[in-house]
């Protein structure tokens, strides 16, 4: 399979601008007995991505934070309530017929568990064939050698096109996944918690050989995942999300080292260690994460964050510049190092800092 494509850094290929989603909730007999209006679960409010050709981008954040959701309307899955997606201009969610399925075809999801993800009853070449035969991109005659050389490129051998998943590993299943989005020669991958479902040491190698894939296609990635340091050392930026929202984006070099907002800070403290010097007993993040269904007004993280004033549950913060390429969804920001720290505005206390507790962090 030949890759022809030219590699611009810096051109857009997949910009996502203000998505909202949510989702009807199955109502009760009761409910309906009673005419309750039917509840609605907020999975993205106002989310925005852009990701450049050639680029890596993580998406990070609990269980619940609207990562799938976005993936799932990012491929048109899912069709978003508002907002717009676009491949190289073209807006995917206004796109129908031929138009739609070439555009599809340039964003491949590479799903969270490949036991789910792969048809059974399909070998292994079928499986790998089905789409790219549908699509015209390879004939008949060429099906046995795209799979063979798709199969290489993933780390498997050629023989393997004539098993069923069952007969395979975990992460060879996982191989076999990506090996089926590489097949539609995509320009985009989007990898939902592609290595959560696998061993520790798997991991390792399916992420190495997503980087590789990446460096030798020139492709865009997306990783999602629900802990920073799973994606630490393969982005070059990240963003943080929290209960369908996006509250702190930037390179993940000045994401990791000087954290804007609570909650990313929190999740970098969450972070194991093996150095006992470093363990706390105390819960890195405090409480529940509060139901989409109704989300707290203002800033959705002040239920749980150790810094909330009292406009944080009054008036939703905007994504305020730290720096040109580093925004943060946070009422409470750290001034300049140079200044002096702002009085808090709840009482005579100074303020705590993101970069204070960013600095705790630390020690």
């Amino acid at each position: 399979m030949n890759d022809d494509r030219g590699v611009n850094d810096d051109t857009p290929i997949l910009v996502a601008d203000d998505l909202c989603k949510s989702f009807p909730v199955r109502r009760s007999l009761t409910d309906i007995a009673r005419r309750l209006p039917t509840q609605r679960l907020q999975a993205l409010d106002r989310v925005s991505i852009t990701l450049s050709r050639n680029e890596k981008l993580g998406i990070v954040g609990e269980s619940g934070s609207g990562k799938t959701t976005l993936a799932h309307c990012l491929v048109r899955l899912t069709q978003p309530d508002r907002g717009r997606i676009r491949i190289d201009g073209a807006d995917i969610l206004s796109a129908r017929g031929n138009e739609l399925r070439a555009l599809r075809r340039r964003v491949q999801l590479i799903y969270q568990d490949p036991n789910s993800s792969l048809n059974p009853r399909l070998t292994v070449g079928t499986t790998i064939a089905e789409a790219p035969l549908a699509h015209g991109l390879i004939t008949r005659g060429e099906q046995q050698a795209m799979v063979a050389e798709l199969l290489a490129r993933v780390g498997l051998n050629p023989a393997d096109a004539a098993r069923r998943p069952s007969q395979l590993s975990g992460g060879q299943r996982q191989r076999v996944a990506i090996a089926r989005a590489l097949a539609l020669r995509p320009d985009v991958l989007i990898a939902d918690e592609a290595v959560s479902a696998l061993d520790v040491s798997v991991q390792a190698q399916i992420l190495n050989l997503l980087e590789d894939i990446r460096a030798e296609l020139g492709l865009g990635i997306i990783f999602i995942a629900h802990q920073l340091a799973v994606i630490a050392h393969l982005v070059d930026r990240v963003a943080v999300m929290y209960l369908g929202q996006v509250v702190e984006s930037g390179p993940i070099e000045a994401v990791f080292t000087n954290p804007h907002h609570p909650y990313t800070i929190a999740l970098l403290k969450a972070q194991p260690t093996i150095r006992a010097q470093r363990r706390r007993h105390e819960p890195a993040i405090r409480g529940e994460l509060p139901s989409a269904l109704d989300p707290p007004t203002g800033c959705r993280f002040r239920t749980r964050c150790p810094l909330a004033i009292p406009i944080c549950a009054e008036v939703e913060p905007e994504a305020v510049a730290v720096t040109p390429n580093h925004v943060a969804r946070c009422h409470v920001l750290a001034p300049p190092p140079s200044a002096p720290a702002a009085e808090h505005p709840g009482g005579n206390e100074s303020r705590t800092t993101s970069a204070e507790a960013t600095a705790r962090h630390a020690t």
